[in-house]
């Protein structure tokens, strides 16, 4: 694979666990669902010769084979694997649209190194340091125009923020109306511009919650009690964003460090 590393953000190897159960190929059918049947952690394991991945078994590839068969007479041989460097958002935005609860993760060899669920998705995105995030912003913001800001934690109405991002993605909307379904969402960034709500961070979040007919979020705003000439503003004047309606909801194409493992195999 071709990596292109982003260490501001943060990855998939940061979040995924690293001890994965496996079973190897020739483990048969009656012991994978023996392993299956005695814990509430496992309703599937991927299929590993000397740790490179060669498939996964999951409890439904077992119901109609025989409990003699070996695994890799039933297991999928054609699934998604993540590399260690993509960005959680990114394994988000696959476990999501695929359905599946856990992606494996695998070095350029195509050995697995770990595996990331769609909990662990979660739990990055509720472990986020938004109050640094604001104060790096606070702090940018007061070097370029000269000013000092406040911060307020407030309740903000979505009718009147403007956005400045123009478009979101369908398969992170649906990570966002869960979080928010089930009280994890964390809050808006806004920058009140003397009264203009401009929404820095939370694009996904707002149009989650304008879906589910939720009118006003938590937020940490930024007050700037003076008008200051602010480059996200003139970006979204040129872009005509003026209010969340206005921010286009496209669809994600796969990911680069996103492969089968059909295709790892015959790069070889």
């Amino acid at each position: 694979m071709d990596v292109a590393s982003d260490r501001t953000k943060p990855q998939v190897e940061d979040y995924m666990t690293r001890d994965v159960a496996t079973v190897s190929p020739d483990t048969t059918v009656g012991e994978v669902a023996n392993r299956i049947a005695e814990t509430d952690n496992h309703s599937g394991f991927p299929v590993c010769e000397r740790r490179r991945v060669e498939g996964f078994i999951s409890a439904r590839d077992l119901l109609l084979a025989d409990d003699d068969d070996p695994i890799f007479k039933v297991m999928t041989t054609d699934l998604l694997v993540a590399h260690p460097e993509m960005k959680v958002t990114d394994a988000a935005r696959v476990i999501l649209r695929s359905g599946i609860q856990k992606l494996p993760v695998v070095d350029d060899a195509g050995n697995l190194v770990g595996i990331i669920s769609n909990a662990d998705v979660i739990r990055s995105q509720i472990e986020r340091a938004t109050p640094k995030k604001v104060g790096k912003l606070v702090n940018t913001l007061e070097q370029i125009h000269e000013v000092e800001l406040r911060q307020e934690r407030r309740t903000v109405p979505l009718a009147e923020l403007t956005p400045t991002q123009g478009r979101v993605y369908a398969d992170e909307l649906e990570g966002r109306r869960y979080e928010l379904e089930h009280g994890l969402a964390e809050p808006l960034v806004v920058i009140d511009n003397a009264g203009t709500l401009l929404l820095a961070d939370g694009h996904h979040r707002v149009l989650a919650a304008d879906r589910l007919s939720i009118d006003e979020m938590d937020a940490y705003v930024i007050v700037i009690d003076r008008p200051i000439d602010l480059g996200m503003a003139r970006t979204a004047k040129k872009e005509g964003l003026e209010g969340i309606d206005d921010i286009e909801v496209v669809d994600y194409a796969r990911h680069p460090l996103v492969q089968t493992t059909e295709r790892l195999q015959s790069e070889e």
